[in-house]
């Protein structure tokens, strides 16, 4: 079953493209990440089809979805304004808020922010902000692991990803046996031409400040997030694949601190792309936290 596609008109004048599998009142929000989009959830939105209602936006600067060209736009703040007002505009509280990546750093705000709009918080392979923090601070491995973070901020980071059928790109997924050649076209669309379809999300990386410090001006030395702004106090559950080369299991350690009704599942054998490797087990995990209401 191929997901239905719609505009989620948001009140403060953005616009989400969005993917369902069903007409009613959504059960789950899932959120994608870099360098995904929407699509990346099909084959779950597939599984989930007779049992929970659920809607895949294309984040704000993804393709069909708002893409303001200021860099700020893409700071936190806005950013999780749009997921706040999609989950509104859909029917709060929405039972289970999923997110993997990016689409997590703006849940975990979220949920931190506004825990009136969700019942239940579904992190995959994206690291709470402080400990994320904590880590690119004091975690050699961390840093060298995000160090590809600071290539995405480049000004000429679109143009050069794109060069050579995107070959700088597609390594980011690894040894992907998943990633089929009709999977690459779709990717490529997303990209866009000389890679135009990449500046709004590569602009996530160039706002943020939770990159590897590389100057003692930057902004990681100074940011602070004091624990009573990040603490998730929804019930929250964290699927991981431990195989994630970008995300080191440094990242679960003390996670308790800022998330106090925690679940964690560890799978030693998934990779960052577990949503993609086993999406059989991400679905019945979401229709399993849905139900549980």
């Amino acid at each position: 079953m191929s997901p239905e596609r719609f505009d989620l008109v948001l009140p403060h004048g953005i616009t989400l493209a969005c993917r369902r599998n069903g007409a009613g009142r959504p059960g789950a929000l899932l959120l994608h990440g870099f360098p995904e989009a929407a699509f990346a959830w099909d084959e779950v939105l597939s599984l989930l089809a007779e049992r929970v209602n659920a809607v895949a936006p294309n984040l704000r600067g993804y393709p069909g979805s708002s893409a303001p060209a200021d860099v700020e736009a893409y700071r936190a703040k806005p950013l999780v304004a749009d997921v706040a007002a999609a989950i509104e505009a859909l029917g709060a509280p929405l039972p289970l808020l999923v997110a993997h990546d990016w689409g997590g750093a703006l849940a975990w705000n979220l949920a931190a922010a506004r825990p009136d709009l969700i019942r239940h918080l579904l992190i995959v392979n994206s690291p709470h902000p402080a400990a994320f923090l904590r880590e690119l601070r004091a975690s050699a491995e961390q840093q060298q692991a995000s160090a590809y973070m600071n290539f995405l901020c480049r000004p000429d980071a679109e143009r050069l990803l794109a060069e050579r059928d995107f070959a700088r790109l597609w390594p980011f997924f690894g040894a992907a046996a998943w990633l089929t050649p009709e999977l690459q076209d779709r990717y490529r669309a997303a990209w866009g031409e000389g890679g135009a379809g990449l500046r709004g999300p590569l602009n996530y990386y160039r706002a943020s400040p939770l990159r590897p410090a590389t100057a003692p001006g930057d902004a990681l030395h100074t940011l602070t997030l004091p624990d009573e702004s990040v603490t998730v106090r929804v019930p929250t559950t964290v699927l991981w694949g431990d195989a994630d080369l970008a995300l080191r299991p440094g990242l679960l350690q003390g996670l308790e601190r800022w998330v106090p009704t925690l679940r964690l599942l560890r799978v030693p054998s998934a990779t960052h792309w577990i949503v993609h490797e086993q999406p059989a087990r991400v679905a019945a995990l979401i229709a399993e936290l849905v139900a549980e209401g």
